[in-house]
């Protein structure tokens, strides 16, 4: 959690872009992204020196030297964040825009390195070297202050901070997963070291961080002790695709930030045939766009076999099932209608993951989760792809309660059920005796069959009726009477004060 000072650096460098004509929250993150970028790239340049001396080797720094920027050759040196921000307002300013840029565009020559690939299409859009050289100092107190600080993960928690400005939905049905909704997912998954992990609409790699996040917490001398497990770690684990170009480098970011080296952010239309990927992830983590309906043209043909929809969210689940391994498993959050629509593809998609794969567990959250960015009704399905059936037993939790509360402004409140969830879904074999009218209980596969594949709640939850006795017509009506007199002797004794005031 970022609170106290640290908070109110970020916010008066916000303060910065916005009284300076940049009120587009994505443009301000996109531009802090570039110069938390290039303020990284200095350090970990001098990291790597630092570390090539203590080992005896050998090190150019990418800044040695006349570095190669467009056409021309200049002093290197001048490129470093420690360098130029010491550089009066308007050297400044003709060094990031005239340099800068373009050097991290072409870092190494090679535009595949991890740093490069997501920076080749960057603008520099800081309008005024004025703008330009407070928002510099600013961010070297908050870099400063961040140094001081024992938290590991305080850089991470920085960039989730600023993605929370993010307020506003975006043109393809995006909205953020609230981060306490994807650390549960991902408590629910338990995610091991050898994991390959995929989230094929990625936006900001929430998902993707919050698997790194885990990892290091359950898994760290697992992985960072294993020369092979790091370099999975690093470099094969993690996959995120998107066709939102701004996304995808504010979740690479995101990803870089929270300490994973190389991840494969990549941009793709999932589901049409620019995505060659089948049986190839352990774990898929998502939160598809609901945008309602696409062309049949740009859909994947081998997506359309199991059902023939123009749905995104029905494509979406059809997708993970394809792209899994065989025992791979799938935490993903779908609107309501997925659950209980009518429609031949929702019965089809819904049948597939009851009949062919082993549907474990339906979790229905209250339409507020997602407020402010939407009040759409929405549940979690988690599943494992057999391609043989297994389904004997579903979960079902109708969770009332995510800490918050679920109005617009979605303010801690103590009603919980987050917690519950997890203990729950990781004991399910206790819960086999519970009752219909309790907020968990398992439904067997038949019961759903009969239903038509129905995996709505409501569908198999009983509500418990309590009698409520009322007296009697008579002493109603008595008491009525009653009051009626009441009400006739008040008015009779204002009319006489009334009378008396007069006189």
């Amino acid at each position: 959690m970022i609170t106290g000072e640290l908070k109110n650096k970020i916010d008066a460098l916000w303060e910065i872009f916005w009284t300076g004509g940049l009120t587009n929250p994505l443009d301000v993150i996109e531009q802090m992204t570039y110069l938390m970028f290039i303020h990284d790239l200095d350090d970990s340049d001098n990291l790597h020196a630092r570390e090539s001396a203590m080992l005896g080797l050998s090190y150019e720094s990418i800044f040695a030297g006349e570095v190669k920027v467009g056409d021309r050759m200049v002093d290197g040196s001048q490129l470093k964040w420690s360098v130029f921000h010491d550089f009066p307002a308007q050297k400044m300013y003709s060094v990031m825009q005239e340099m800068v840029f373009p050097f991290i565009k072409d870092l190494h020559g090679n535009k595949e390195s991890a740093y490069a690939k997501y920076m080749q299409d960057a603008i520099f859009k800081i309008p005024t070297p004025l703008m330009l050289s407070k928002i510099v100092d600013a961010m070297d107190e908050l870099y400063k202050q961040m140094s001081g600080l024992k938290d590991t993960d305080v850089r991470g928690d920085i960039y989730e901070y600023l993605l929370s400005k993010l307020a506003n939905s975006g043109v393809n049905g995006q909205f953020r997963t609230p981060r306490h909704i994807i650390r549960m997912m991902v408590e629910l998954m338990q995610p091991g070291p050898d994991e390959v992990v995929c989230d094929p609409a990625c936006g900001t790699s929430g998902f993707l961080v919050a698997v790194g996040e885990y990892e290091r917490e359950h898994h760290r001398e697992e992985i960072f002790f294993d020369r092979v497990k790091k370099d999975h770690y690093m470099n094969h684990m993690f996959h995120g695709y998107d066709m939102d170009r701004t996304m995808l480098r504010i979740g690479a970011m995101n990803m870089m930030t929270h300490g994973i080296d190389n991840p494969y952010i990549e941009y793709r239309d999932s589901l049409s045939d620019q995505n060659p990927d089948r049986n190839k992830y352990t774990l898929i983590l998502a939160n598809p766009p609901f945008k309602g309906s696409l062309d049949y043209d740009i859909v994947s043909t081998d997506l359309l076999r199991l059902c023939k929809t123009k749905k995104t969210e029905l494509l979406f689940v059809d997708l993970f099932i394809q792209m899994l391994k065989v025992g791979g498993r799938c935490a993903c959050i779908v609107p309501d209608g997925v659950l209980f629509g009518s429609s031949t593809a929702h019965k089809a998609i819904r049948k597939e993951l009851i009949e062919n794969q082993r549907l474990e567990a339906v979790i229905s959250m209250p339409s507020g989760v997602f407020k402010p960015y939407a009040g759409v009704s929405t549940g979690i399905l988690i599943f494992t792809k057999t391609n043989h059936g297994g389904t004997d037993h579903v979960w079902f939790y109708d969770m009332k309660a995510d800490g918050f509360s679920l109005d617009d402004k979605r303010t801690p409140i103590e009603e919980n059920d987050i917690p519950d969830i997890i203990k729950r879904f990781r004991h399910r074999d206790q819960e086999m005796s519970r009752e219909r009218t309790e907020q968990s209980f398992m439904v067997p596969k038949q019961e759903i069959v009969d239903n038509k594949y129905d995996l709505s709640i409501n569908k198999y939850k009983k509500v418990e009726y309590k009698p409520v006795e009322y007296p009697p017509t008579s002493e109603i009506l008595a008491s009525i009477r009653s009051l009626e007199t009441e009400i006739s002797n008040d008015l009779n004794d204002l009319e006489k004060m009334l009378a008396d005031e007069i006189n």
